[in-house]
């Protein structure tokens, strides 16, 4: 992350790096059942057999790193680069959905954020237990979203209203407002919600 300032206001920033997206097929409803666009994003070395024989067979040199279908996109051709300088406009609204670290199982008080008991009357070993956790008799069970220990991140986590404050179609590198969730090299998705005024 980094910061900015305008109009004499801090405003942090999350810095990505957008790779190029190429079109390489599209879906369609007679032969797919639906429609959409797939998209090669960025590049790698390796590549299994079955994908290798994919692109092969569609003409395509690089081996892309991922593979993203979206909605159809008008007067996409096949293997051409679509221009994202015409779609990451500053000051344009947008949602980034991205995968949240991962932290292993984790109890109550680092993945609810309880307090934790009191460590006197010979509570020494209770500090950050849950406590109670239901009632008795009725209904006999632990009712479903119970707050418990269990696994903490790794999930999908969509940030809604940020605004894109730049973009560098020549390194591709986009700065949105805020923060985003995931670590260094999460893949981010983002999508347009409202176009800028300005």
């Amino acid at each position: 992350m980094t910061q900015a300032f305008v109009e004499g206001k801090r405003i942090p920033l999350t810095v990505l790096t957008v790779d190029p997206h190429v079109v390489i097929s599209s879906k369609t409803t007679e032969k797919d059942g639906y429609e959409s666009t797939v998209l090669a994003i960025g590049s790698k070395k390796k590549l299994n057999k079955p994908l290798a024989g994919h692109f092969k067979k569609l003409g395509i040199d690089k081996t892309p790193k991922h593979l993203r279908e979206v909605s159809t996109i008008e007067g996409a051709e096949m293997k051409s680069e679509i221009n994202l300088s015409e779609v990451l406009v500053p000051g344009t609204k947008v949602s980034v959905t991205s995968m949240s670290k991962g932290k292993g199982t984790s109890g109550v008080m680092k993945r609810h954020g309880f307090h934790g008991g009191n460590r006197t009357h010979g509570q020494s070993d209770r500090s950050r237990a849950p406590g109670s956790i239901s009632r008795g008799t009725t209904p006999g069970r632990i009712l479903p979203g119970k707050k418990m220990a269990g696994i903490m991140g790794g999930e999908n986590v969509a940030l809604r209203n940020l605004t894109i404050h730049s973009y560098d179609p020549a390194t591709g590198i986009l700065q949105i407002t805020g923060a985003i969730a995931g670590g260094r090299g999460a893949l981010a998705k983002i999508v347009i919600t409202k176009k800028s005024n300005i």
